[in-house]
Protein backbone atom coordinates (compact mmCIF):
# COMPACT_ATOMS: atom_id res chain seq x y z
CA UNK A 1 0.00 0.00 0.00
CA UNK A 2 3.21 2.51 0.40
CA UNK A 3 2.94 5.26 3.16
CA UNK A 4 0.41 7.24 3.65
CA UNK A 5 0.81 11.15 3.01
CA UNK A 6 -1.61 11.82 6.06
CA UNK A 7 -3.08 8.62 7.27
CA UNK A 8 -7.37 8.49 7.97
CA UNK A 9 -7.33 4.56 8.20
CA UNK A 10 -5.86 4.21 11.70
CA UNK A 11 -7.67 7.30 13.17
CA UNK A 12 -10.61 5.46 11.71
CA UNK A 13 -10.08 1.79 13.00
CA UNK A 14 -9.29 4.17 16.19
CA UNK A 15 -12.42 5.64 16.40
CA UNK A 16 -14.83 3.23 14.12
CA UNK A 17 -17.36 2.30 16.65
CA UNK A 18 -18.34 5.82 18.05
CA UNK A 19 -18.28 7.40 14.14
CA UNK A 20 -20.48 4.90 12.59
CA UNK A 21 -22.95 4.69 15.96
CA UNK A 22 -23.08 8.96 15.86
CA UNK A 23 -23.59 8.42 11.85
CA UNK A 24 -26.78 5.85 12.59
CA UNK A 25 -27.74 7.98 14.80
CA UNK A 26 -28.43 10.81 12.23
CA UNK A 27 -29.78 8.64 10.02
CA UNK A 28 -32.12 7.44 12.97
CA UNK A 29 -33.62 11.11 13.90
CA UNK A 30 -33.23 12.18 10.07
CA UNK A 31 -32.59 15.82 11.16
CA UNK A 32 -29.41 15.86 8.29
CA UNK A 33 -29.79 19.99 8.40
CA UNK A 34 -29.08 21.29 11.66
CA UNK A 35 -29.47 18.72 13.87
CA UNK A 36 -28.61 18.18 17.61
CA UNK A 37 -25.27 17.00 16.87
CA UNK A 38 -24.77 20.77 15.07
CA UNK A 39 -24.93 22.71 18.70
CA UNK A 40 -23.33 20.01 20.47
CA UNK A 41 -20.49 20.18 18.01
CA UNK A 42 -20.52 23.81 18.27
CA UNK A 43 -20.57 23.93 22.37
CA UNK A 44 -17.42 21.41 23.01
CA UNK A 45 -15.45 23.40 19.85
CA UNK A 46 -15.71 26.74 21.39
CA UNK A 47 -14.82 25.12 25.31
CA UNK A 48 -11.71 23.43 23.65
CA UNK A 49 -10.68 27.05 21.91
CA UNK A 50 -11.45 29.27 24.71
CA UNK A 51 -14.14 31.09 23.18
CA UNK A 52 -17.62 32.53 23.94
CA UNK A 53 -18.94 31.56 20.38
CA UNK A 54 -17.85 28.81 17.72
CA UNK A 55 -20.77 28.65 14.70
CA UNK A 56 -20.12 25.59 12.30
CA UNK A 57 -20.42 25.73 8.89
CA UNK A 58 -20.29 24.36 5.32
CA UNK A 59 -16.13 24.82 4.45
CA UNK A 60 -13.45 27.00 5.42
CA UNK A 61 -14.08 29.55 2.36
CA UNK A 62 -17.55 29.99 4.21
CA UNK A 63 -16.08 30.86 7.61
CA UNK A 64 -13.63 32.93 5.58
CA UNK A 65 -16.58 34.71 4.18
CA UNK A 66 -18.81 34.84 6.66
CA UNK A 67 -16.05 36.76 9.27
CA UNK A 68 -15.65 39.10 6.32
CA UNK A 69 -19.10 39.44 5.61
CA UNK A 70 -19.75 39.92 9.41
CA UNK A 71 -16.87 42.69 9.43
CA UNK A 72 -18.60 45.00 6.64
CA UNK A 73 -15.51 43.93 4.28
CA UNK A 74 -16.44 45.01 0.77
CA UNK A 75 -15.96 47.11 -2.41
CA UNK A 76 -13.14 50.01 -1.25
CA UNK A 77 -11.65 48.19 1.18
CA UNK A 78 -8.48 46.57 1.55
CA UNK A 79 -7.34 43.54 3.69
CA UNK A 80 -3.46 42.79 4.36
CA UNK A 81 -2.74 39.34 3.99
CA UNK A 82 0.37 36.77 2.95
CA UNK A 83 1.15 35.60 -0.23
CA UNK A 84 2.30 32.24 0.95
CA UNK A 85 -1.18 30.35 1.58
CA UNK A 86 -3.78 28.21 -0.26
CA UNK A 87 -6.46 30.57 -2.31
CA UNK A 88 -9.41 30.76 -0.56
CA UNK A 89 -7.72 33.07 2.01
CA UNK A 90 -7.88 36.04 -0.58
CA UNK A 91 -10.14 34.57 -2.50
CA UNK A 92 -12.71 35.60 -0.23
CA UNK A 93 -11.60 39.02 -0.22
CA UNK A 94 -11.49 39.70 -3.90
CA UNK A 95 -15.05 37.95 -3.83
CA UNK A 96 -16.68 40.66 -1.77
CA UNK A 97 -15.08 43.56 -4.34
CA UNK A 98 -12.80 44.38 -1.25
CA UNK A 99 -8.61 44.22 -2.46
CA UNK A 100 -6.43 41.52 -1.27
CA UNK A 101 -2.86 43.74 -0.52
CA UNK A 102 -0.34 40.88 -0.26
CA UNK A 103 2.75 41.16 2.76
CA UNK A 104 5.96 39.39 2.02
CA UNK A 105 6.83 36.30 4.62
CA UNK A 106 9.22 35.91 7.52
CA UNK A 107 11.81 33.25 6.34
CA UNK A 108 11.98 31.05 8.75
CA UNK A 109 8.04 31.01 9.94
CA UNK A 110 6.78 31.37 6.53
CA UNK A 111 3.83 33.49 8.76
CA UNK A 112 3.11 37.20 7.50
CA UNK A 113 5.98 39.14 8.52
CA UNK A 114 5.20 41.87 11.24
CA UNK A 115 7.96 43.94 10.17
CA UNK A 116 6.72 44.38 6.38
CA UNK A 117 3.13 44.78 7.64
CA UNK A 118 4.10 48.05 9.07
CA UNK A 119 5.89 48.83 5.53
CA UNK A 120 3.05 48.08 3.67
CA UNK A 121 0.42 50.03 5.64
CA UNK A 122 2.48 52.86 5.00
CA UNK A 123 3.08 52.18 1.08
CA UNK A 124 -0.74 51.82 0.69
CA UNK A 125 -1.62 55.00 1.81
CA UNK A 126 0.64 56.39 -1.11
CA UNK A 127 0.12 53.89 -3.57
CA UNK A 128 -3.55 53.29 -3.50
CA UNK A 129 -5.26 56.24 -1.71
CA UNK A 130 -8.32 55.18 -3.44
CA UNK A 131 -8.68 52.30 -0.90
CA UNK A 132 -9.55 52.23 2.80
CA UNK A 133 -7.79 49.33 5.01
CA UNK A 134 -9.74 47.74 7.04
CA UNK A 135 -8.25 44.81 8.27
CA UNK A 136 -5.47 42.05 8.50
CA UNK A 137 -5.85 38.08 8.05
CA UNK A 138 -2.62 36.53 8.71
CA UNK A 139 -2.78 32.51 8.56
CA UNK A 140 -1.25 30.06 10.65
CA UNK A 141 0.68 27.81 7.64
CA UNK A 142 1.30 24.46 8.44
CA UNK A 143 -0.37 24.87 12.04
CA UNK A 144 2.45 27.39 13.22
CA UNK A 145 0.73 30.19 14.43
CA UNK A 146 1.67 34.15 13.27
CA UNK A 147 3.71 36.39 15.66
CA UNK A 148 0.01 37.47 17.13
CA UNK A 149 1.98 39.99 19.52
CA UNK A 150 2.83 42.24 16.92
CA UNK A 151 0.34 41.45 14.53
CA UNK A 152 -2.59 42.74 17.25
CA UNK A 153 -0.16 45.60 18.68
CA UNK A 154 -0.20 46.93 14.73
CA UNK A 155 -3.83 46.33 13.58
CA UNK A 156 -4.74 48.16 17.47
CA UNK A 157 -2.77 51.01 16.23
CA UNK A 158 -4.28 51.52 12.88
CA UNK A 159 -7.73 50.54 14.31
CA UNK A 160 -7.88 47.78 11.83
CA UNK A 161 -9.68 44.28 11.98
CA UNK A 162 -8.02 40.90 13.13
CA UNK A 163 -9.43 38.23 11.08
CA UNK A 164 -7.34 35.14 11.85
CA UNK A 165 -6.84 32.12 8.81
CA UNK A 166 -6.49 29.24 11.46
CA UNK A 167 -7.46 26.79 8.27
CA UNK A 168 -4.65 24.80 9.14
CA UNK A 169 -3.83 25.32 13.47
CA UNK A 170 -6.98 24.61 14.96
CA UNK A 171 -5.82 23.03 18.08
CA UNK A 172 -2.11 25.36 17.79
CA UNK A 173 -1.65 27.84 20.81
CA UNK A 174 0.65 31.46 20.77
CA UNK A 175 1.78 31.66 24.08
CA UNK A 176 -0.79 29.68 25.61
CA UNK A 177 -4.08 30.72 23.63
CA UNK A 178 -5.56 28.67 21.15
CA UNK A 179 -5.51 30.05 17.47
CA UNK A 180 -9.26 30.19 17.31
CA UNK A 181 -9.14 32.34 20.67
CA UNK A 182 -7.27 35.18 18.81
CA UNK A 183 -8.22 38.30 16.82
CA UNK A 184 -11.66 39.58 16.07
CA UNK A 185 -13.22 36.68 14.31
CA UNK A 186 -11.02 33.27 13.97
CA UNK A 187 -11.71 30.82 10.94
CA UNK A 188 -11.49 27.34 10.46
CA UNK A 189 -11.22 24.33 8.20
CA UNK A 190 -12.06 20.79 8.74
CA UNK A 191 -11.26 19.91 5.08
CA UNK A 192 -10.57 15.94 5.70
CA UNK A 193 -6.78 16.50 5.48
CA UNK A 194 -6.46 18.98 8.24
CA UNK A 195 -5.28 17.90 12.02
CA UNK A 196 -9.11 18.24 12.76
CA UNK A 197 -11.02 16.78 9.84
CA UNK A 198 -14.24 15.52 9.00
CA UNK A 199 -15.46 13.08 6.02
CA UNK A 200 -16.07 15.93 4.08
CA UNK A 201 -16.61 19.94 3.62
CA UNK A 202 -16.68 21.72 6.94
CA UNK A 203 -15.75 24.68 9.29
CA UNK A 204 -16.36 27.08 12.25
CA UNK A 205 -15.85 30.72 12.72
CA UNK A 206 -14.83 31.72 16.45
CA UNK A 207 -15.41 34.93 18.69
CA UNK A 208 -15.84 36.08 21.97
CA UNK A 209 -18.42 39.18 20.33
CA UNK A 210 -21.98 38.50 21.08
CA UNK A 211 -22.46 41.27 18.30
CA UNK A 212 -20.39 39.30 15.48
CA UNK A 213 -21.35 35.85 16.25
CA UNK A 214 -25.54 37.37 15.89
CA UNK A 215 -24.59 38.67 12.50
CA UNK A 216 -22.57 35.23 11.65
CA UNK A 217 -25.51 33.46 13.03
CA UNK A 218 -28.01 35.44 10.35
CA UNK A 219 -25.37 35.23 7.08
CA UNK A 220 -24.89 31.27 7.83
CA UNK A 221 -28.56 30.62 6.88
CA UNK A 222 -29.66 33.72 3.86
CA UNK A 223 -29.80 36.73 6.18
CA UNK A 224 -32.40 35.08 8.43
CA UNK A 225 -33.74 37.46 11.32
CA UNK A 226 -35.90 36.38 14.13
CA UNK A 227 -38.24 34.74 11.61
CA UNK A 228 -36.98 31.96 9.07
CA UNK A 229 -38.88 33.99 6.34
CA UNK A 230 -37.76 37.69 7.57
CA UNK A 231 -34.34 37.59 5.84
CA UNK A 232 -32.69 41.01 7.14
CA UNK A 233 -29.39 41.08 5.17
CA UNK A 234 -28.02 39.53 2.31
CA UNK A 235 -26.53 36.02 3.71
CA UNK A 236 -25.28 32.61 2.14
CA UNK A 237 -26.16 29.26 2.05
CA UNK A 238 -23.19 28.28 4.73
CA UNK A 239 -24.13 25.36 6.91
CA UNK A 240 -22.56 22.11 8.10
CA UNK A 241 -24.36 18.86 7.64
CA UNK A 242 -25.39 17.07 10.83
CA UNK A 243 -23.37 14.15 9.62
CA UNK A 244 -20.19 16.12 9.82
CA UNK A 245 -20.32 17.06 13.51
CA UNK A 246 -21.17 13.49 14.21
CA UNK A 247 -18.18 12.76 12.66
CA UNK A 248 -16.07 15.85 14.08
CA UNK A 249 -17.70 14.56 17.93
CA UNK A 250 -15.65 11.55 18.65
CA UNK A 251 -12.35 13.36 16.38
CA UNK A 252 -12.63 16.22 19.16
CA UNK A 253 -12.35 13.84 21.93
CA UNK A 254 -8.95 12.36 20.94
CA UNK A 255 -7.38 15.56 19.40
CA UNK A 256 -5.52 16.77 22.48
CA UNK A 257 -3.71 13.23 22.36
CA UNK A 258 -3.15 13.48 18.51
CA UNK A 259 -2.13 16.72 18.96
CA UNK A 260 0.97 15.23 21.22
CA UNK A 261 1.47 12.36 18.78
CA UNK A 262 2.20 15.21 16.03
CA UNK A 263 4.73 16.51 18.65
CA UNK A 264 6.97 13.40 18.81
CA UNK A 265 6.85 12.36 15.00
CA UNK A 266 7.42 16.20 14.29
CA UNK A 267 10.90 16.22 16.92
CA UNK A 268 11.95 12.57 14.92
CA UNK A 269 11.75 14.18 11.87
CA UNK A 270 13.73 16.93 13.15
CA UNK A 271 16.54 14.43 14.70
CA UNK A 272 16.64 12.68 11.99
CA UNK A 273 17.11 15.26 9.65
CA UNK A 274 19.47 17.63 11.42
CA UNK A 275 22.31 16.59 8.82
CA UNK A 276 20.21 16.57 5.83
CA UNK A 277 21.52 19.70 4.15
CA UNK A 278 17.39 20.58 4.32
CA UNK A 279 16.14 23.82 6.04
CA UNK A 280 13.88 22.18 8.79
CA UNK A 281 10.69 23.60 9.90
CA UNK A 282 11.27 26.43 13.66
CA UNK A 283 10.06 24.29 16.84
CA UNK A 284 9.17 26.84 18.82
CA UNK A 285 9.42 27.40 22.71
CA UNK A 286 6.33 29.88 23.27
CA UNK A 287 3.77 28.18 20.32
CA UNK A 288 2.24 25.31 20.22
CA UNK A 289 2.47 24.16 15.93
CA UNK A 290 -0.33 21.28 14.92
CA UNK A 291 1.87 20.36 12.04
CA UNK A 292 -1.08 20.60 9.81
CA UNK A 293 2.10 19.64 7.06
CA UNK A 294 5.75 18.95 7.94
CA UNK A 295 7.64 20.99 4.93
CA UNK A 296 11.48 21.25 4.78
CA UNK A 297 13.20 23.44 1.83
CA UNK A 298 15.17 22.08 -1.16
CA UNK A 299 18.48 24.26 -1.97
CA UNK A 300 16.51 25.02 -5.21
CA UNK A 301 13.87 23.59 -7.84
CA UNK A 302 16.36 20.85 -9.72
CA UNK A 303 17.27 19.87 -5.87
CA UNK A 304 13.48 19.40 -4.55
CA UNK A 305 12.34 17.79 -7.82
CA UNK A 306 15.36 15.49 -7.41
CA UNK A 307 14.68 14.48 -3.49
CA UNK A 308 10.60 14.35 -4.62
CA UNK A 309 12.11 11.48 -7.33
CA UNK A 310 14.30 9.54 -4.77
CA UNK A 311 11.03 9.66 -2.42
CA UNK A 312 8.97 8.43 -5.42
CA UNK A 313 11.34 5.44 -5.93
CA UNK A 314 10.65 4.51 -2.75
CA UNK A 315 7.14 4.92 -2.38
CA UNK A 316 7.09 7.63 -0.51
CA UNK A 317 4.63 10.27 -1.22
CA UNK A 318 5.62 14.01 -1.01
CA UNK A 319 3.55 17.39 -1.68
CA UNK A 320 4.60 20.96 -2.35
CA UNK A 321 2.28 23.61 -0.73
CA UNK A 322 2.60 26.39 -1.93
CA UNK A 323 4.40 26.21 -5.65
CA UNK A 324 2.90 29.79 -6.99
CA UNK A 325 2.10 32.67 -4.13
CA UNK A 326 -1.19 34.28 -5.10
CA UNK A 327 0.38 37.73 -6.22
CA UNK A 328 1.40 35.60 -8.82
CA UNK A 329 -1.53 33.83 -9.66
CA UNK A 330 -3.80 34.37 -13.00
CA UNK A 331 -6.51 35.57 -10.86
CA UNK A 332 -4.93 38.18 -9.57
CA UNK A 333 -3.13 39.35 -12.36
CA UNK A 334 -5.28 42.52 -12.16
CA UNK A 335 -3.64 43.80 -8.98
CA UNK A 336 -0.29 44.47 -10.81
CA UNK A 337 2.21 42.17 -9.20
CA UNK A 338 4.95 41.36 -10.74
CA UNK A 339 8.13 38.32 -10.24
CA UNK A 340 9.92 39.77 -7.04
CA UNK A 341 7.53 42.09 -5.34
CA UNK A 342 7.73 39.66 -2.67
CA UNK A 343 10.94 37.68 -3.18
CA UNK A 344 10.72 35.56 0.43
CA UNK A 345 7.42 34.20 -0.71
CA UNK A 346 8.96 33.66 -4.29
CA UNK A 347 11.81 31.80 -3.02
CA UNK A 348 10.32 29.08 -0.42
CA UNK A 349 7.78 28.38 -3.13
CA UNK A 350 10.74 27.20 -5.91
CA UNK A 351 12.27 25.33 -3.04
CA UNK A 352 9.99 23.54 -0.38
CA UNK A 353 8.30 20.87 -0.38
CA UNK A 354 6.00 18.48 2.57
CA UNK A 355 6.95 14.62 3.88
CA UNK A 356 4.11 12.50 5.28
CA UNK A 357 2.89 13.84 8.57
CA UNK A 358 -0.06 11.87 10.86
CA UNK A 359 -0.21 11.40 14.37
CA UNK A 360 -0.09 7.46 13.08
CA UNK A 361 2.89 7.58 11.35
CA UNK A 362 4.99 4.96 11.95
CA UNK A 363 8.75 5.11 13.62
CA UNK A 364 9.42 2.30 10.36
CA UNK A 365 7.52 4.39 8.12
CA UNK A 366 9.21 7.23 9.36
CA UNK A 367 13.04 5.99 9.11
CA UNK A 368 11.84 4.73 5.39
CA UNK A 369 11.08 8.41 4.36
CA UNK A 370 14.46 10.42 6.18
CA UNK A 371 16.87 7.56 4.42
CA UNK A 372 14.61 7.91 0.97
CA UNK A 373 16.05 11.59 1.44
CA UNK A 374 19.59 10.61 2.14
CA UNK A 375 20.14 7.78 0.09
Amino acid sequence: MGIPFIDLKTQYARIQDQVNQNIQNVLEHGRYIMGPEIQEFETQAAAFAGTRHALSCGSGTDALLLALMALNIGPGDAVLTTPFTFMATAETIAFLGATPVFVDIDPVTYNLDPDKLETALTDIKVARPDLKVKAIMPVDLFGLPAEYDRILEIAKAHQLKVVVDAAQSFGAKYKGTCTAALGDIACTSFFPAKPLGCYGDGGACFTDSDELQDIMHSLRVHGQGSDKYDNVRIGLNARMDTLQAAVLLPKLAIFEEEIDMRQKVARRYNEKLADSGLVLPLLPEDMLCVWAQYSVQAKDSAHRTALQDQLKQQGVPSAIYYPRPLHLQTAFADLGYKPTDLPVSESVGERIFALPMSPYLSEADQDTVCAALQG
